[in-house]
């Protein structure tokens, strides 16, 4: 099941399914809805987006949805289909637009890591590095531009698949994580390379890190979409096929099955650091081909295509913010 986010009239979030060239509302559903007006009773503080809240159903609530919007579509001509709306005439949002945490994964392609001149270590003699970006500033939706900002000195794309997380996670084993995934997206890992900070400061040791890590927290830099596709429709996660392109020319191509750690090690590993709960994305990491390596940096009107077989397009237009 491909579920989204969208707007279902100016500034008012909805949640549904893409069944070919429809999406079924399920605001409009009164099973859907009900279920998730009782969640939100139980769980308010952490449902800060309608996608949270059906994810907090469960895998088996999923399932029984998926099931009913499959026998319910195949009963309708789709100019007739009620409770749904032409896919061409939705203005997708963000899958999660709110994700109660938004984390991400530094080098975990052997093959970027060696792209930017470092050494990529066996998985035996290494672990996961995870880093945070601001969730509600960073994400945006499909088509929303990623923003130059002033002092923005060389932006760079990542392509990355990112994991949904469906239930909660504490001290996790990979085979435990594993269920708790509800489904991937795709999410474009803006970053800020070169990091001017414009007053004078005396050198510290951390200086590069932090300049690093602050170059990935600028407003926009995390578009994502077009769909969280659930994981029990991604039949072999590891051979999806993975492409970013600039303006039209290919910069990246790669699959999951070239990551350093997999999607469940990853949640297994994070979940030691802190707790994970439904709607928490986890950004798995880019493949070689970036900006960086390639001496070339996002400028204004350029127009960004990120691609992964199973889920869709996620296409960014890039603008100089003023």
């Amino acid at each position: 099941m491909q579920l989204v986010t969208f707007e279902r009239a100016p500034g008012v979030e909805g949640i549904g399914a893409i069944v070919g060239d429809l999406v079924f509302d399920f605001n409009e559903c009164g099973g859907v809805s009900e279920m998730l007006g009782a969640q939100a009773k139980t769980d308010p503080p952490r449902a800060a987006c309608l996608m949270t809240r059906l994810l907090a159903l469960g895998k088996d609530k999923l399932a029984e949805i998926a099931a009913n919007l499959s026998d319910f579509s195949t009963r309708f001509d789709e100019p007739r289909a009620p409770f749904s709306r032409a896919l061409k005439e939705v203005r997708l949002l963000a899958p999660v637009p709110w994700p109660n945490k938004l984390l991400l994964l530094a080098g975990n392609y052997a093959d970027h890591v060696k792209e930017g001149g470092g050494d990529a270590p066996e998985r035996e003699t290494t672990t996961p590095r995870v880093f945070m970006k601001p969730p509600t500033t960073t994400v945006v939706a499909p088509d929303q531009p990623v923003l130059i900002p002033p002092n923005g000195q060389f932006i760079d794309y990542e392509l990355e698949i990112a994991l949904v997380m469906g239930a909660p996670a504490r001290f996790v084993s990979p085979e435990e994580a594993e269920p708790l995934i509800a489904g991937y997206t795709i999410l474009n890992d803006i970053s800020e390379r070169r990091l001017k900070i414009d007053v004078e400061r005396a050198p510290r040791p951390k200086d590069a890190f932090f300049d690093w890590l602050n170059g990935k927290w600028f407003d926009t830099f995390a578009p994502m979409g077009p769909c969280l596709t659930t994981a029990d429709d991604i039949a072999d996660l590891s051979s999806l096929r993975m492409e970013l392109r600039v303006n039209g020319e290919v910069r990246q191509q790669a699959t999951p099955g070239h990551m350093v750690f997999t999607p469940a090690e990853l949640v297994s590993w994070t979940s030691r650091l802190c707790a994970l709960e439904p709607g928490d994305v986890i950004s798995t990491g880019t493949p070689a081909g970036v900006g960086g390596a390639r001496g070339v940096a996002l400028k204004d009107g350029d127009v960004v295509e990120a691609e992964i077989e199973g889920i869709g397009l996620l296409r960014t237009p890039v603008k100089a913010q003023s």
